[in-house]
């Protein structure tokens, strides 16, 4: 990857998006020297242009941003990089810098959730204890789930509807954990579908 530092005066602009939720954490400027250290050690640094130094985000902290990719634009003047977030990045606390506590992408959270569940196996957690039933217990409750959705469909209540789609999408997450497939395999099956 080449970028060009020349443009803004050795600094470019880096965009950070939470790699599992696509939403866009902050916006920073990097250096060359801190592009290459972010590159090295896979953690964001920028170049602080407040401290005129490198400043590796989470330094104080503890609130990394673990670099997934990187990608430049059409220009090679600008970055993205898909990061991993441990903790808020706002300075504020919030998750993103732009305020963006939004429930779209949530899915993804919640599908990270089911993961580390499955790995903690707490003999308090629901999920947990779904998952060590096996695939034939997940997929029986993902047919009730769907039933009951079916049966709220029927009816004019709404929040019922919409609670019970909820409870359909959490199981299937489930159980495409239970398969080992992500919500981002049936994405792409969906694009694909999309562009025939």
């Amino acid at each position: 990857m080449i970028l060009n530092f020349e443009k803004g005066n050795g600094l470019i602009p880096v965009i950070i998006q939470n790699c599992h939720t696509l939403k866009v954490l902050m916006l920073g400027y990097m250096n060359n020297e801190a592009y290459e250290k972010t590159v090295k050690e896979k953690k964001v640094t920028f170049f602080s242009r407040s401290k005129n130094r490198l400043w590796t985000k989470g330094e104080t902290s503890g609130n990394y941003l673990w670099v997934k990719d990187i990608n430049m634009d059409c220009d090679q003047d600008t970055i993205l990089i898909h990061a991993s977030p441990i903790g808020p990045t706002c300075h504020t606390g919030k998750n993103s810098c732009f305020g963006d506590e939004a429930s779209k992408g949530f899915i993804y959270e919640l599908e990270q959730a089911i993961d580390k569940r499955s790995k903690e196996k707490s003999e308090n957690s629901y999920t947990s204890n779904l998952l060590k039933k096996g695939i034939n217990k997940i997929a029986q409750k993902v047919g009730e789930e769907a039933v009951e959705l079916v049966i709220e469909a029927k009816d004019n209540n709404l929040e019922l509807f919409k609670n019970e789609a909820a409870d359909l999408l959490y199981h299937l997450l489930i159980l495409l954990k239970a398969k080992a497939v992500t919500f981002n395999d049936v994405e792409k099956v969906l694009y694909s579908r999309s562009r025939k």
